[in-house]
């Protein structure tokens, strides 16, 4: 396969997964093109891998966590970018309204979380992936891994109650 064939069956797959993982849309792109750019020139080599779209999947990743990109944490953009624009497998009917005013809540609360806890959550409920190859992609351990992954979790069921409680003095 080209670097232009790879590229062109790719490339929607690989925006949908920079954007849950940087929560921009326009972030995403400059990630991916910054990717893209990389990849071909080290196409011969990248294309030798066992699977070339795991290799480029990785770079995201790295771009994403890496410090060029940190000032993305701190100006985050969530106006315009909804996760029902992404291919999610809840399936069935949704109210769309609904739809939109949760998918702009999980944003505000992933938001909150530092890079690395983001990606471990991306990883591990968007692209489905173990705590070990989780661990590999993040070079650390699969118990740093699960620490990760508690501590984001404990940090949204918390934010998740304080709302509640809000709400509940509000009425």
């Amino acid at each position: 396969m080209t670097f232009e064939q790879f590229a062109m069956a790719r490339l929607p797959s690989l925006l949908r997964y920079a954007i849950v993982l940087t929560g921009d849309r326009h972030l995403a792109q400059d990630v991916v093109q910054e990717v893209l750019a990389r990849a071909h020139v080290k196409w011969r080599r990248i294309s030798g891998a066992d699977s070339p779209e795991a290799y480029v999947r990785r770079m995201v990743l790295n771009e994403y966590l890496s410090w060029r990109r940190s000032w993305a944490v701190r100006n985050l953009h969530l106006a315009g970018e909804r996760l029902v624009e992404i291919d999610d497998a809840r399936g069935g009917v949704h109210d769309h309204a609904d739809r939109i005013a949760e998918s702009d809540e999980l944003w505000n609360r992933l938001a909150t979380l530092g890079r690395k806890q983001r990606a471990v959550l991306v990883l591990r409920y968007y692209e489905q992936l173990d705590d070990e190859s989780i661990a590999d992609l993040l070079n650390c351990s699969p118990a740093t891994v699960r620490s990760q992954a508690s501590k984001a979790l404990r940090t949204l069921r918390l934010e998740s109650e304080r709302q509640l409680h809000l709400v509940e003095e509000k009425s």
